[in-house]
Formats: C-alpha cells, sequence, structure tokens
C-alpha cells in the first residue's frame, strides 16, 4: 500500500532535548489551563528550567528567572568538584497566569486541588515510558512528600518532563526494590506515575508526527545525545526541521561559578 509518510533522523543533544520538552509542555491542554484559571507549580531542576524559562516567556513574565540556578542538587562529573553549586530552591508558583514569586512548591502545595498542575523532573524512565523515578537522598522525601499528597491524595495533576538519557531498561519499580532495600546505600528511587514528557513525546506534541529512539550517544559534546527517527507526511517532517533548527545548537547546561 502507497503511502505518504516518510522516516527521518534528527540528532538530537541532552541541553536540546530539554529545550524541545520546555517548548513541548507550553502546548500541553492542562498547562495552558492552568495558566488561565488554576495554578502550575514548576518545581526546580535542569529540565525544569527549560520548562519554566519557556512557560515564563510565553506569558511575558521572564524577568529575573535565572534558569542556571534554577536547581536544588546536581550530578557533575568527578573531576567538577570544583564547580560551586548555586541553587535557588525557589520553584516557579504561576496562579491564575501570575507568577508568585515569593512563593516555592512548600508554600503553595496546602491550597493544591484538582485542576492545579505539578511539573517535577525524574532521574530515571522506563523504555515504555509506564513509570518514572525520582532519586531521594531527604529520608522525609523532599518535594516529592508534598508532591504525592497532591497528586495521590487531592488529584492534582502531575507532569513529569524527562530527557531520553535517563532511560533505563525494564521497569523503575524493580529497580526501586533493589536500592531501596536496608542493605543498599545510596540514594533511594521514588516510582512515580504521571504525564511523562520526554523528547519523543515533545516532538509528537509539537508536530504530531510518530517518534522512535534508534541510536544514542557521541562525543565533543553529543554524549548522551539520542537519533530519533521521525516519521510523517513532508508537510509534517518541515515542521520537524524547523523545530529543530531552533534548539539543535543549543549549549550544555553549564553556567554555574567556580570556586575561587
Amino acid at each position: 500500500m502507497k503511502t505518504d509518510r516518510k522516516t527521518k533522523q534528527f540528532l538530537v543533544t541532552v541541553s536540546a532535548g530539554k529545550r524541545l520538552i520546555g517548548k513541548a509542555l507550553c502546548r500541553m491542554a492542562c498547562i495552558q489551563e492552568a495558566l488561565r484559571s488554576h495554578t502550575l507549580v514548576i518545581v526546580c531542576g535542569s529540565t525544569n528550567a527549560y520548562a519554566a524559562e519557556e512557560i515564563l516567556s510565553m506569558i511575558h513574565q521572564e524577568e529575573g528567572f535565572d534558569r542556571h540556578s534554577f536547581l536544588r542538587g546536581i550530578k557533575a562529573a568527578p573531576w567538577q568538584k570544583g564547580i560551586k553549586s548555586v541553587y535557588s530552591g525557589q520553584d516557579v508558583v504561576i496562579e491564575k497566569g501570575i507568577w508568585k514569586k515569593e512563593e516555592n512548591l512548600f508554600d503553595a502545595a496546602p491550597r493544591l486541588k484538582r485542576g492545579d498542575v505539578i511539573l517535577k523532573g525524574a532521574n530515571a524512565v522506563d523504555e515504555a515510558h509506564t513509570m518514572a523515578g525520582i532519586q531521594i537522598a531527604n529520608p522525609r522525601l523532599g518535594t516529592s512528600a508534598p508532591i504525592l499528597e497532591c497528586t495521590a491524595g487531592r488529584q492534582v495533576r502531575l507532569v513529569i518532563p524527562v530527557g531520553l538519557e535517563k532511560r533505563i531498561p525494564g521497569s523503575v519499580a524493580e529497580a526501586a526494590a533493589l536500592v531501596n532495600g536496608p542493605e543498599s546505600t545510596g540514594l533511594r528511587l521514588l516510582p512515580v506515575t504521571g504525564d511523562i514528557v520526554t523528547e519523543t513525546e515533545a516532538l509528537e506534541i509539537l508536530c504530531g508526527v510518530q517518534v522512535r529512539l534508534t541510536g544514542a550517544g557521541g562525543i565533543f559534546g553529543a554524549e548522551g545525545s539520542l537519533y530519533l527517527s521521525v516519521t510523517g507526511t513532508d508537510e509534517e517532517l518541515q515542521k520537524v526541521s524547523e523545530v529543530m533548527e531552533g534548539v539543535v545548537r543549543e549549549e550544555p547546561f553549564g553556567g554555574l561559578p567556580r570556586e575561587g
């Protein structure tokens, strides 16, 4: 059977993927509705930093936002011990389209209800995208505690932006069982469900195409990169090319000052 659908491959670096996810989140109906009539909370994290930047720009309130300090913790290469970690810990809370600059997740959580949305990044995502995992260092679960209370207890919507460089084989639940046992040391892992948005979902949201991960990796700045095979019509693929042109040269996150 003849078809007018074709497949084209695109290389997506980690930083380009973060930007791509951020742009797609702006198009999600639940986020647009939260911006109009409810509350949107964007929890600190490197992927969410791009989301906050895109969303605040969309509502013309980006002044004063610093993507590079929108963090609560980082993982850096062992040779980056000279990096001084600057964590703002200041989540973005947007209530009916207005950025409440003085508030964070812990301030907003008690009043969140159905219709409100929380964006929370993750550290693991399974290959089928049915579950994500959040690494936990705080014995009281840190930001995950109020999020679980809101999402499980009050049906607040959880959107999980997470890049495919964080994919793990098999089940996140099984990985959590392994590292959460009393005989295990190191970070714990909290399995969570919600609207998981990776680079594949991002392109589907933005361009209406089918996307499959068909390769990964690289060097000279392409470490952790993805090869995405995108299937669509000529018109859809042209749209993908235009979207990718806008993110492909995104520089690595970086930006943290060094000690001394």
